[in-house]
């Protein structure tokens, strides 16, 4: 299957954000609280598919989170306790770019965490969850799946963009050297935490474009009816002559003349 172009993509794109601007109004009438977590390995595409979600959403409404390194005091705190603060209240999305997952990812493959740590990550992770959902919170989780081929593809152009470098680290060159460590870590984390109450999703994001129309979709289809009333907004004709902005602080750029 080949990949998708930007024009077709771009054009199957318009209809689900449409869709989710519809579900946005949805969760204001209804109160309903959403966390989308996308997990998956460096380069899998996880901040590009938050904003195809995010672009048109109100960003008071929609939260996107991505949690740096803990600091030494969160370190010492029980280990769900720095996303909690976090999580939505009524009528609030939140979107999450890597999550509690850390624990049963990076920080295994990379030995930042101790074992019995990990271990109890993933004894905890299905109870926190089923809290969440009891709840009433609509939680969903998806892996992006990358093959390494195009993973190592996806290395090197960052290497070599300057608008994209800034994305590599240190952990990105160790962690190109434990793909089938991350691959194990990963169906480990599945088992312990694939569940009834918080399933998760694996979508192939080989081809990024398709990948994000994949995910959205099977996002939207998995909610409620999220068609309601659209508010009826009228605009007045002006009083007056419009007015003319006062400016001059700061100088136009100038024409590029090449």
């Amino acid at each position: 299957m080949k990949n998708l172009k930007r024009k077709e993509y771009e054009k199957l794109l318009e209809p689900l954000q449409l869709e989710l601007v519809a579900m946005s109004r949805w969760l204001q009438h209804t109160g309903k609280r959403v966390v989308v977590l996308v997990e998956g390995r460096d380069t899998a595409g996880k901040g590009g598919v938050i904003n195809a979600i995010a672009e048109h959403l109100n960003p008071r409404q929609c939260h996107v989170l991505a949690l740096s390194k803990p600091s030494e005091r969160e370190a010492t705190q029980w280990y769900f306790q720095r996303y909690v603060p976090h999580l939505p209240a009524a009528g609030e999305l939140l979107l999450m770019d890597r999550s509690w997952y850390n624990r049963a990812g990076v920080e295994k493959v990379m030995g930042f965490c101790s074992d019995a740590q990990y271990k109890a990550f993933l004894q905890q992770a299905p109870v926190f969850e089923k809290l969440l959902t009891d709840d009433g919170i609509l939680l969903f989780k998806y892996w992006l799946a990358v093959d390494q081929a195009e993973q190592e593809e996806r290395f090197a152009e960052r290497l070599e963009d300057p608008l994209k470098k800034w994305k590599l680290s240190s952990i990105d060159v160790q962690a190109r050297e434990k793909y089938a460590d991350y691959t194990r870590t990963r169906e480990a984390m599945l088992k312990a935490t694939h569940t009834e109450d918080a399933p998760w999703t694996l979508v192939d994001f080989n081809d990024q474009k398709r990948g994000r129309l994949s995910l959205i979709r099977d996002l939207l289809d998995r909610l409620p009816d999220t068609q309601v009333p659209d508010s009826e907004i009228e605009f007045p004709p002006l009083k007056g002559k419009p007015q003319k902005e006062r400016f001059g602080v700061v100088k136009p750029i100038p024409d590029y003349d090449p």
